[in-house]
């Protein structure tokens, strides 16, 4: 399926991820609806950093996917949905369970919805990495089991589920899409290679982390964009659910080390008790597959990790950018 002129909503737009989608979708020449979340600064998120001639392509539509009235608005007229709106920071889903079930179950099952009663042609549901919980084989597999290991990971789990029901109750064009740890220009401080970057190129020489024994498939977010639409481009990706991985892991401290050694040799790591997850909670190993991916699409990744990491450095350095962060307060 060629996306060139197919109408699309994007939810989350104003998002990390959902940003850079928006860009891609664009560059193919799609026509573009991008769902943000309403609030009374009008900020559209991410997307307020595009140029003028990028922002006028695109059809701004704020609102809420807790709404089932106003996601129904947002597709209506859409040939094609990326549902990327969530609420993602593991350490905030142990301080508000409620408001992730709100966000990524019920309101997954209000896209879902709108997608059924308007005759949507796709719909690509995100799905995460943190839905398996701690490897049990390695590279995890579209076939491996999953297992909550946080309040997040468990909505995320359950919209996955309400996702596949509608594809087999309702033959609803779903395909789950599973992202391994993507970064790169954009990202929230509350991941850790912001929160390396941003602690180092404000001066600290003394970097705050948690944990640094866990491993990581990490994904730069081109990668992951490009997989989002490979996905959207295959007929035979109906139905079924995806991983977009690099088949490659690092540990916390070793990605670190990496960070460190692009910008300032000299900084020390500290581990903050804060910043570690509950030990149940902790999710000790990823390592993701991307056969499945690679089969049907062809898709395969195109950055390194240290590639991707000095493109994200190199944005960071810009100081309209790195002033958006509070490098000095930790984010959860």
């Amino acid at each position: 399926m060629n996306l060139k002129d197919k109408k699309i909503l994007v939810t989350g737009a104003d998002g990390f991820i959902g940003s850079h989608l928006v860009e891609g979708l664009l560059d193919k020449g799609c026509q573009v609806r991008a769902f943000v979340q309403y609030n009374s600064f009008n900020s559209w998120g991410w997307m307020d950093t595009f140029p003028p001639e990028k922002l006028e392509k695109i059809d701004v539509l704020p609102g809420d996917v807790r709404d089932p009235n106003g996601v129904r608005n947002a597709t209506r007229g859409m040939e094609m949905v990326f549902h990327l709106a969530a609420l993602i920071a593991i350490p905030f889903s142990y301080h508000s369970p409620d408001s992730y079930v709100d966000t990524n179950i019920k309101g997954t099952l209000n896209v879902l919805q709108a997608a059924r009663d308007t005759g949507c042609k796709r719909v690509l549901v995100t799905s995460t990495s943190e839905v398996y919980g701690t490897a049990r084989y390695v590279p995890i597999d579209e076939q491996h089991p999953f297992q909550g290991q946080s309040p997040y990971s468990a909505t995320k789990i359950g919209a996955d589920r309400i996702a596949e029901s509608f594809y087999r109750s309702f033959n609803t064009p779903v395909t789950i899409v599973r992202p391994f740890n993507t970064y790169g220009p954009r990202q929230s401080a509350r991941a850790v290679i912001p929160t390396i970057i941003t602690q180092l190129l404000s001066g600290s020489t003394t970097i705050k982390l948690g944990n640094l024994r866990p491993t990581r498939d990490f994904n730069y977010v081109k990668d992951t964009v490009d997989g989002f639409m490979a996905i959207a481009e295959t007929k035979a990706t109906i139905g079924e659910e995806i991983n977009i991985a690099s088949q490659q892991e690092i540990s916390i401290g070793q990605l670190a080390l990496e960070i460190i050694g692009q910008i300032n040799p000299a900084a020390k790591i500290v581990s903050e008790d804060v910043r570690v997850r509950p030990e149940n909670s902790e999710v000790e190993r990823l390592l993701g597959s991307n056969e499945k991916i690679r089969r049907l699409t062809g898709w395969q990744p195109e950055y390194t990790l240290q590639r991707g990491i000095r493109e994200t450095i190199t944005w960071f350095r810009d100081e309209e950018n790195l002033r958006r962060y509070k490098w000095n307060v930790y984010n959860v």
